[in-house]
């Protein structure tokens, strides 16, 4: 169900949104306010609804730089929706309860960072979480849980799952688009192809495995550390330094996979033919495969990669990319990135981009408007375009029955 389906007007509702930004951790500014800017309509709705809405939402995690309050969030958001956001200290205690309690039509309230409860960050199923504090204390004040999380939504925690056995619960509108426009990059139209990168390599290779299996992407375009790992699993010997850097994310495992991957799809996986070497500090030096090892850091896509990437890219109705093809945060090693959205920019295909550092390099390259959708999820996009089932899904779904 969506918002379509129900009536909010002078009603409460409990709305879950994924805002986590990253943060400056000298000032606590935040950096970069795209996400809610993304759940923004859902928030504006509601308040147009006259409906009475408090938010709940999280920043980091316990042992992380940006794990801090939400009065920042509550000054940004009151921007980005020329609507006063008031925020409050508290969770789900008596001053919380209070002041939702005492909502009047149109207002919004953000709560204080749910990961402050420590029940937040155990994942179990949604039976289980309606029975912690959480719930249980937030739950009679409202009449609808609203879920517009989609980042977060491979995850089984209190927020996300347990308020929609306790509620009517609905898709806020970022969800509903994500989960429709990524439903159609789950069903393409042909040729489709995937662009995998970054350095999420186990769940890059399940994603991998899944859409050539079954029959969903006709290739799949690799760089990044994902590229990297399949270059060692064709028996490229990459050079100690950078076997080491696979090693230290604890995926040197993942290459025995990565060659049953390889052996068994062929040439529909397309690992790089040149790379780019860092040969003194930000300074690049473009090699073909054929001359590895290397004891320079591999950390970009070369230009016959990215000319045969982009080709293949021209000729698709479907175009799915996940994760940078180097790291682009240097200057010298952002070429294979920003050749691969301007690519995507100017086919005629479907265009899908997930995953952060995807999403912050179309930004930083002027092309995210060429792009048909802009995911807000990193893991939970490549969880949902891997055919699996998410929990904040599920339980939506399970709501309605």
């Amino acid at each position: 169900m969506t918002l379509d389906d129900v009536k909010v007007k002078d009603k409460t509702a409990l709305v879950r949104v994924d805002i986590n930004s990253p943060i400056d951790p000298e000032t606590g500014e935040i950096l970069d306010d795209n996400r809610i800017r993304m759940c923004s309509n859902t928030l504006k709705e509601l308040s147009e609804k006259e409906a009475k809405t408090a938010v709940i939402a999280h920043q980091g995690r316990p042992d992380s730089e940006d794990f801090t309050t939400l009065e920042k969030h509550a000054e940004k958001m009151s921007q980005v929706l020329d609507i006063q956001v008031d925020y409050i200290d508290d969770i789900f205690g008596s001053d919380a309860q209070k002041a939702i309690s005492n909502l009047e039509t149109g207002e919004i309230l953000l709560l204080e960072n749910v990961r402050f409860y420590p029940g937040e960050l155990k994942n179990k199923p949604a039976d289980e979480q309606a029975k912690t504090e959480l719930v249980r204390k937030l739950s009679p004040l409202a009449d609808t849980y609203v879920n517009d999380a989609f980042a977060a939504a491979h995850r089984s925690q209190p927020s996300l799952v347990g308020f929609a056995v306790a509620l009517p619960a609905v898709a806020g509108r970022l969800m509903e688009r994500e989960l429709r426009e990524l439903g159609r990059a789950r069903d393409p139209e042909h040729p489709c192809v995937y662009v995998l990168g970054g350095a999420k390599v186990d769940d890059s290779l399940s994603l991998t495995d899944h859409v050539l299996e079954k029959e969903i992407a006709d290739y799949v375009l690799t760089g990044g550390l994902v590229g990297n790992l399949l270059l060692a699993a064709g028996d490229h010997d990459l050079g100690e330094s950078n076997i080491q850097v696979i090693s230290e994310k604890g995926y040197e495992n993942e290459i025995k996979r990565g060659r049953k991957i390889l052996s068994t799809h062929g040439e529909k996986v397309k690992v790089p033919q040149d790379v780019r070497v860092e040969k003194e500090e930000g300074e690049a030096e473009l090699i073909s495969v054929s001359q590895l090892p290397t004891e320079m850091p591999i950390y970009d896509i070369g230009d016959k990669t990215i000319s045969k990437y982009s080709e293949l890219i021209q000729n698709s109705k479907t175009v799915v990319a996940n994760g940078p093809v180097g790291v682009f945060e240097k200057p010298a090693f952002a070429k294979g990135t920003n050749e691969i959205l301007k690519a995507m920019g100017k086919s005629n295909a479907f265009t899908v981009i997930g995953g952060g550092h995807m999403v912050a390099a179309a930004r930083e390259l002027g092309v995210e408007d060429k792009l048909d959708h802009v995911s807000t999820g990193g893991g939970s996009c490549l969880s949902f375009l891997s055919g699996e089932k998410l929990p904040v899904v599920q339980a939506l779904e399970q709501s309605a029955e």
